[in-house]
This record gives C-alpha cells, structure tokens and sequence, in this order.
C-alpha cells in the first residue's frame, strides 16, 4: 500500500486567536477617534486604505464571511474553505502567500540563469519625514535608484548598449516596525545585450553609486518641490551626510535557485515576515 504521509492535508486557520486581530478587534475603533489628535503630526493625514485592509483582515478566514465547498473527486470528502482577504503587506497568512508566489514567478519566468546582487538603498533620518507624507515619491525614489545602477554598471563595463535586469522593491519598517523607507533591489550582475548575450559584472568600487545616489535624490526632492538649496546645503555640510548608504555585498550564483527564490521573498516580505518560506 502506497504510504500517505507525505500528503499535506488542509489544516483551517483560526485568525481569531491571534494577537493581531484581537488587538485590532478590540482597539482599531479607538486607534481611528483619536488618530487626528494623537498620530496626524508624527504620521501625516490619515489614509481611508487603512480602514479598508484592516476590516478585510478582520473577516479574512471566517465562515460568517464566505466560504466554499470543497470536495474531492475520489473518495467525496468534503470540507469548507473559508474566504481570505487576499491582502498584501498586512494580513501574514496571506501576505506570506504572496510571498512564495512572486518567489517561484520571479525563479520560473523572470529570472535568467545569470549572478545576480542584492543592492540595499538607504536614506538618511532627516529626510524619511518626506515620504511618509506624500507616498508618491517612493516611487520616484525606486526611479533614482534604477536610473543610476544603469548609468553605473554601463560605465564600469564600458557598454553603452548593454541592458540591465533590475527588480526594485520599497520597504518602509526598520527595526521593531518604525518608519524607514528604502529600496531593495535585485540586478543581474552583468548587463545584457539585444542578442541575448550576458556579460558578468567585473568587481567595481561602490563609491559612484554612493556618490550618485545622493545627488539623484536631493535634486529628485528639490525637483518635487519639499526641499530647497539651503537644504541641500546644510545636509552636505554635514561631517558626515549619515543614512545615505549603498550596499551590495549579497551575490547570488547562477544555478543557486533557492538563494534567487530566497531573496525574491526576502525583498518584499512584510514587518511580520522575517524568514523566507520553506
């Protein structure tokens, strides 16, 4: 007889017992009367989205909410499948779904069997304040980003035609969830050419892209209009421009498909995500 085991079996969740949803059950109403006096100064003006995603994940996983029918073809058994929220960022059952999907998509259909490097893009304290108001120039942040890993790894390589692969995601938590917008980007580590040729980034000193970053992104600001010349002028004054920063010392082999699925999560994992999925 053929062994069983190994089968996974459909187990129902119960979000009702968690800590999140009790404390959103219990505390979200309150959290929204005093928003405007207590948050609006520190966190900008409160988003209608939020009401939105958290009554989602209030009914997400149960019954009362929707469900279907599930039965096997064979044996008849049947169960119910309560609906979810589908929710991205915020709901961890089914943000972590997500996850392990735009995993494999990114392994499966996006991802060319070449290195690729995880560069980390940070900004400095003074300026995250900016974002947290007006959400759009987080992807005008990510366009600063992309641009320059362009211009730098066409110059190092001295192609003016090549093609870069570039995957860039926004986080905006840091350390114990607290507001820290920055980008995560996945770069095949070389540049492509229209024949399909790849060709492997040499070892190049990161400093031009420590000292594009920067430039791209006050001028990208002042361009917005949120910050002016004195600004500019007394953030570089400083001895040290702090939070800027550029790192990309995570290189992924070419046949290492679990480190290229592992990292497709890490990067757009949420702050209640902290290992990828086996």
């Amino acid at each position: 007889m053929e062994s069983t085991s190994h089968l996974q079996v459909y187990k129902r969740r119960y979000p009702k017992s968690t800590s999140l949803w009790q404390l959103l059950d219990r505390h979200f109403i309150e959290f929204l009367e005093c928003y405007d006096e207590q948050f609006q100064s520190r966190y900008g003006f409160y988003r209608p989205v939020v009401s939105h995603v958290v009554q989602k994940y209030l009914e997400c996983g149960d019954l009362h909410h929707g469900f279907a029918r599930v039965q096997c073809p064979d044996c008849q058994h049947e169960y119910l499948l309560a609906f979810s929220c589908r929710g991205r960022w915020f709901c961890p059952s089914c943000h972590n779904k997500k996850v392990v999907q735009f995993g494999h998509h990114l392994k499966e259909t996006i991802l060319y069997p070449v290195p690729h490097r995880q560069y980390v893009f940070a900004i400095p304290k003074i300026l995250r304040r900016f974002f947290l108001y007006d959400r759009k120039l987080l992807g005008k942040l990510s366009q600063c980003a992309a641009k320059i890993l362009t211009q730098v790894l066409k110059v190092a390589m001295g192609m003016k035609h090549g093609i870069p692969g570039i995957i860039v995601a926004i986080q905006t938590f840091g350390d114990y969830a607290r507001w820290h917008p920055h980008l995560h980007a996945m770069v095949a580590d070389g540049l492509f050419l229209e024949s399909g040729y790849f060709f492997v980034m040499p070892k190049v000193d990161l400093r031009p892209l420590q000292e594009l970053f920067p430039a791209h992104v006050l001028k990208m600001l002042k361009k917005e209009g949120v910050i002016d010349d004195a600004f500019i002028k007394m953030l570089m004054g400083w001895q040290h421009v702090s939070g800027f920063n550029v790192h990309n010392e995570v290189r992924i082999k070419p046949k290492d498909e679990h480190g290229l699925e592992n990292l497709s999560q890490y990067i757009i994992r949420n702050a209640t995500f902290f290992e990828p999925a086996q």
